[in-house]
């Protein structure tokens, strides 16, 4: 088959996975912090300084990371950030949960005030 019927069909020689060759300029964790405890994981990647956006980006950092990991990736260490991604998370839907409450509670505040003046 010629190189450019090849092309056109998608199919090529090289078979590199696309996350090799995804880099990031932005912020980042810092040095050698995916060897540490799940706690202290959980705690940096959901910090403001490593995650400016909020911990949904610390929670698809970790995540890139044990994808980019693969079979690599110790059972005992995988199993060390999966736990840290379970705080993260549990984290961030704790804060979902406060943030959906008071917004809640308010709008049953102005309710209720609106009911009386009537």
């Amino acid at each position: 088959m010629p190189k450019s019927e090849e092309k056109k069909s998608g199919k090529t020689k090289s078979r590199k996975k696309w996350v090799q060759g995804v880099k990031t300029v932005s912020t980042s964790p810092p040095e050698r912090l995916f060897t540490q405890g799940a706690e202290t994981i959980a705690k940096s990647l959901a910090s403001k300084k490593v995650s400016p956006k909020g911990i949904g980006s610390g929670i698809k950092m970790l995540q890139y990371f044990i994808n980019r990991a693969g079979k690599g990736l110790p059972a005992s260490r995988r199993k060390v950030l999966e736990k840290a991604k379970h705080l993260m998370q549990e984290k961030a839907a704790g804060a979902a949960g406060a943030k959906n409450s008071r917004h809640h509670s308010e709008h049953h505040r102005r309710s209720r005030k609106n009911a009386h003046s009537a």
